[in-house]
């Protein structure tokens, strides 16, 4: 994990590369835990038989899921010593390219794309890119907003 010391440091890796998480394979009890959490049970995320005969030819996860993932993921990432808090503030953009087919593996790749004072503290925009194993094309490509106060 990378190490940034304050806010001063993390403001020169503006337009930098932060890093790239570990493989996180994606299984079906964690796309059904998903499913109960949110009610969201469609049968291409929840039903393995039908999802076969589907347009993805199995069960796939839900972006929603996929994009959830992404606080387990910078934490593998990036850490700013020196803050007090960090607060999501939302997300300016999101798509999802493709699926994430059951028992595939994605990991995260972060790019650091704004580092902006305010009077509560510092707001950091920061793409990240959610890929998977093998496939050419990304899951997720979101841009999260978090305010950093020292």
């Amino acid at each position: 994990m990378r190490e940034i010391q304050g806010l001063g440091e993390l403001s020169t890796l503006v337009d930098t590369e932060l890093g790239v998480s570990d493989w996180h394979r994606v299984e079906q009890h964690q796309v059904q835990g998903f499913a109960d959490a949110t009610g969201d049970q469609q049968w291409i995320h929840v039903d393995p038989v039908r999802a076969a005969a589907g347009p993805f030819g199995g069960p796939v996860a839900h972006g929603y899921l996929t994009l959830s993932m992404i606080p387990f993921f910078a934490g593998q990432v990036y850490r700013v010593v020196g803050v007090k808090m960090v607060v999501n503030y939302g997300l300016n953009k999101v798509r999802f390219p493709s699926p994430v087919p059951v028992d595939s593996r994605v990991r995260n790749r972060l790019t650091l794309l704004a580092v902006t004072p305010t009077a509560r503290g510092s707001q950091v925009i920061i793409r990240h890119r959610i890929e998977v194993e093998d496939s050419p094309r990304p899951a997720c490509i979101a841009e999260t907003v978090t305010l950093l106060i020292e």
